[in-house]
C-alpha cells in the first residue's frame, strides 16, 4: 500500500533551508526502498510516496516528536546487523556512516549484545557517589591503552559532555579561562563546547562563553597561505594564527581544544607535523592541549588515537561515539597531576549517568575487541581500499573533487565546477539520494566550506566485499545523476575545460 509522507513540522522542507542559514545542515539520507522522486507541493511541505503504509507512524511522529533542527528522513529502520541496516520491507542498506559515526564495531555486535543482556539483569545504574567494578575495569583498561601519562578517567554519556568536562578541567587546573579552537571545529551543542565550535558560523547564535578565540583551520585546499610552488604553507599560516591569538588574548590562555581530523568541518586532515608544532606552541604559552577524539579515537584513522600520528600526547583526551559502539558512553582522561590541580581548584562534575556500570561494561568489551582484532590496522587496510576506489571515481567523473581523510574517516567532494572547484550541495544530495535508492546510506554535508562533501565512515569491521559493493553503488549513482538532463550542460562544459 502506498501512503503519503505527511507535511508537518518535523518534515518541512523549509526547515532544511532555515537550518542551513542559521548554522548547518547535515543531510543524512537513509533509504534503500523504492521511492518516487521528492515532489514539493508547496514551500511548506516535503511529500514522498512510499511502498509501505506508514501513515499512522508518521502522523504520530509529527504530532508528538519535537523538531530539533533538521528534518527526519522518510524511512523506518527496524533492525541492523554488522554493516547492514534493514527497513520495514526488509530491504538491505549498506551503512557507510556507522550510524552517527558511533557503531564502529558494526551494529548489534554479538559480544556487545551479550554484555548488555548480562548487566541489564545484574547492575545497570548507581547513584553518582557509588562506584562499581565495570567502571574501575574500564578506567584501568583505558589507562593501559592511552599514551602515558594519561591515566585518570571518568565516564559520561555524550561527546558534548566529555569535551565540556575537559574544558572545565583545563580552566580549573590552569586558573585561566580563554579557550582556542579551530575556525572549522565542531565540539558539541552544550554552552561551553558550542562556544568553541565554529564550523557552523555564528549568525543567529546565542551569546557565547567569554574568552573564545578562533585559530585558522588547516585547510590545504582553500588556505591563502602558499609557498612559491603553490603548495600549502601551513607553517606560515600557523605563525599568523598564533600572532592573532597573542594579540587578542588578555593573558589567560587555558587550553587549545582540537580534533585530530576536523570531521564536521570538512574532513580536514592536518599535514604531518602540524599537531606536533601546535603542541610545542601551546606549551610555550603555558596552555593545556585537549584532544577531542570523538570521531578519530579507537582505531578509525589507522592509529588507536588520531593524535598519535604526530607523536603528541594531549593533556586531556575526550573520547565518545565508538567507545559505546552505539550506546551512550564517553570518557574524559587526563594526567594525575592535572586531575589533582583541578580538584584543588574546586572542580566538581556530577551528572545522573556519570560512571554508570552497564555502559562501562560495554566500553570494556569494546576496548577488548578493538585490541584483540587489531582494528586500527584493519581500518588502515580497508581505508586504503576505499581511497583507491574513490580516486577511480574521481578519474571517471568530472564532478568528483578532492578525496580527503585517513583510514576509515574519508571525505569526497562533489563539485559543480571542477575548474573553480566549487562544491555543490545540490548535486551532492542528488547523488546521495540516488545511491540510497540503490542501497547505500551516505551522509552529505552542507555547511560553510563543506557544501557537497560526502563524509564516509563505515564500521571498522566492514569487509572488502562490502566496500567494493558500496563503491559500485556510488559509481552507478554518479552515472545516473550526471546523465540526467539537468546536468548535461554542466558536464559538457566541465569536460571541455579538462
Amino acid at each position: 500500500m502506498v501512503s503519503d509522507f505527511p507535511a508537518g513540522n518535523l518534515f518541512r522542507r523549509d526547515d532544511y533551508k532555515t537550518q542551513n542559514e542559521v548554522a548547518w545542515c547535515l543531510v543524512l539520507v537513509l533509504s534503500a526502498f523504492s521511492i518516487s522522486r521528492v515532489s514539493l507541493d508547496s514551500a511548506e511541505s516535503w511529500r514522498v510516496k512510499m511502498v509501505y503504509d506508514t501513515t499512522n507512524f508518521w502522523s504520530r511522529a509529527d504530532k508528538y516528536v519535537m523538531n530539533t533542527g533538521a528534518p527526519f528522513l522518510p524511512t523506518v529502520i527496524t533492525r541492523a546487523e554488522g554493516t547492514m541496516l534493514y527497513d520495514v520491507d526488509n530491504k538491505a542498506i549498506i551503512d557507510f556512516t556507522s550510524g552517527q559515526m558511533s557503531a564502529s564495531l558494526g551494529h548489534c555486535h554479538p559480544e556487545i549484545t551479550e554484555v548488555v543482556k548480562k548487566y541489564a539483569g545484574e547492575i545497570d545504574h548507581t547513584n553518582s557517589q557509588m562506584i562499581s567494578m565495570p567502571v574501575v575495569d574500564l578506567a584501568e583498561s583505558l589507562a593501559q591503552l592511552l599514551p602515558a601519562p594519561l591515566e585518570k578517567s571518568f565516564f559520561l554519556s555524550t561527546g558534548s559532555e566529555s569535551v565540556e568536562a575537559a574544558i572545565t578541567i583545563a580552566k580549573r587546573a590552569s586558573g585561566k579561562f580563554e579557550i582556542v579552537a579551530f575556525s572549522s571545529s565542531y565540539h558539541g551543542v552544550t554552552h561551553g563546547v558550542a562556544s568553541a565550535t565554529y564550523c557552523m558560523g555564528r549568525k543567529h547564535a546565542s551569546p557565547i562563553m567569554p574568552g573564545q578565540l578562533a585559530f585558522p583551520a588547516p585547510n590545504a585546499s582553500s588556505s591563502p597561505f602558499r609557498k612559491p610552488d603553490g603548495s600549502y604553507d601551513w607553517e606560515t599560516e600557523m605563525s599568523f594564527g598564533w600572532s592573532m591569538i597573542d594579540q587578542q588574548s588578555v593573558g589567560s590562555l587555558a587550553a587549545f581544544v582540537f580534533e585530530p581530523i576536523l570531521s564536521a568541518g570538512g574532513i580536514l586532515d592536518p599535514p604531518k607535523g602540524y599537531l606536533k608544532r601546535l603542541s610545542i606552541e601551546c606549551k610555550r604559552r603555558g596552555m593545556l592541549l585537549i584532544a577531542d577524539e570523538a570521531q578519530t579515537g579507537l582505531g578509525r584513522t589507522g592509529y588507536m588515537f588520531g593524535c598519535q600520528r604526530d607523536e603528541i600526547v594531549p593533556d586531556i583526551l575526550a573520547l565518545s561515539k565508538s567507545l559505546g559502539c552505539g550506546l551512550a558512553l564517553s570518557s574524559v582522561s587526563t594526567t594525575a597531576e592535572i586531575a589533582r590541580l583541578a580538584a584543588e581548584h574546586g572542580f566538581i562534575w556530577v551528572t545522573t549517568h556519570q560512571n554508570d556500570p552497564l555502559p562501562a561494561a560495554v566500553g570494556c568489551k569494546v576496548l577488548e575487541i578493538v585490541r584483540r582484532d587489531d582494528l586500527p590496522r584493519r581500518a588502515m587496510e580497508r581505508g586504503n581500499q576505499l581511497r583507491e576506489g574513490l580516486l577511480r571515481l574521481k578519474d571517471k567523473y568530472w564532478c568528483v573533487g578532492e578525496i580527503r581523510g585517513r583510514g576509515l574517516l574519508v571525505g569526497m567532494e562533489v563539485l559543480s565546477d571542477p575548474i573553480a572547484k566549487t562544491q555543490s550541495a545540490e548535486l551532492g544530495v542528488m547523488v546521495c539520494e540516488k545511491a540510497l535508492q540503490l542501497g547505500l546510506s551516505c551522509q552529505i554535508m552542507a555547511i560553510p566550506g563543506a557544501a557537497g562533501l560526502f563524509r564516509i565512515a563505515p564500521p571498522l569491521t566492514v569487509s572488502a566485499e562490502e566496500i567494493e559493493e558500496a563503491l559500485l553503488i556510488m559509481d552507478q549513482a554518479l552515472a545516473a545523476v550526471l546523465s540526467a538532463k539537468a546536468y548535461q550542460s554542466d558536464a559538457n562544459t566541465a569536460e571541455a575545460h579538462l
